[in-house]
């Protein structure tokens, strides 16, 4: 409370107890007690506004950076790290009941493409698929946290899906067997995508101990214990993409896709 606020405050309250002296004039013994009453309950309102006027003091939040590097089966060999996922999990029970709002992407068709290959969502988010390319395709996933076939569709048109589940999504187009996506919806605020670098940062996070997760699609998840202060946290995570086989997969009905060299859909 400012000086004017209480300057403000003791008028009315001085107002209040020439009040009560004037009405209780006639029985004077009665009249200083209804002052003292005035009084009191003016310092309790004055008190209540100064307590409301304190800003509540936050507890120290905490940062996560590291770095995520990859092992390949051939030196040399490209490395995506660009596409790689961290996010926590586990922590104090405040961090967990955290409001975590449901957001939103989009995974664009283009040239026979998913852009960009891996998007990451909080649990309950959505993705829209629109179809930028000059024929039709068929966005689906057949996976068990929540598969969905989002049907054919023309250029121009957009279609969306909602990742309830928390997991890893395989996103493909049941026409065009290269079309590979993933989107990895996570239980947490606490989530970022590593750069092509293999750097990431988590900033505000609350203190305590957590499980920090790394997913890339050439390797295993891997997921270490985290113990996070009021200062910087720092992790280095090792992948081991060197029993990465890639394969061809199959179409929303479960069979191979149909060998052929032209879009029946143009």
């Amino acid at each position: 409370m400012n000086p004017g606020e209480r300057g403000a405050h003791a008028t009315l309250c001085g107002a209040a107890a020439n009040s009560a002296h004037a009405t209780y004039g006639t029985y004077a013994k009665y009249a200083k007690y209804a002052t003292y009453a005035v009084h009191a309950a003016c310092a309790a309102v004055i008190a209540g506004v100064v307590a409301a006027a304190t800003p509540t003091q936050l507890p120290a939040q905490g940062t996560i950076s590291g770095t995520v590097s990859m092992l390949e089966r051939a030196r040399g060999a490209h490395v995506d790290l660009a596409t790689a996922i961290v996010f926590l999990s586990g922590g104090p029970a405040d961090a967990r009941r955290s409001e975590i709002v449901p957001d939103r992407a989009t995974i664009a068709m283009r040239g026979r493409e998913f852009i960009p290959h891996v998007v990451r969502v909080r649990s309950g988010g959505s993705v829209a698929f629109p179809n930028q390319d000059p024929f039709s395709h068929n966005v689906f996933s057949n996976t068990e946290a929540g598969g969905f076939d989002l049907g054919l569709y023309r250029r121009g048109k957009t279609r969306s899906a909602t990742f309830q589940a928390s997991g890893i999504y395989p996103i493909f187009c049941n026409i065009h067997v290269r079309m590979v996506s993933f989107v990895v919806a996570v239980p947490t605020r606490y989530a970022a995508t590593v750069d092509r670098d293999g750097r990431f940062r988590l900033p505000d996070v609350a203190p305590g101990t957590y499980q920090l997760h790394v997913w890339h699609e050439r390797a295993p998840e891997v997921v270490q214990g985290v113990v996070v202060s009021d200062s910087e946290a720092i992790v280095r995570v090792t992948l081991d993409a060197r029993g990465y086989v890639s394969g061809n997969h199959l179409n929303k009905f479960g069979l191979p896709y149909a060998a052929t060299r032209t879009d029946r859909y143009e």
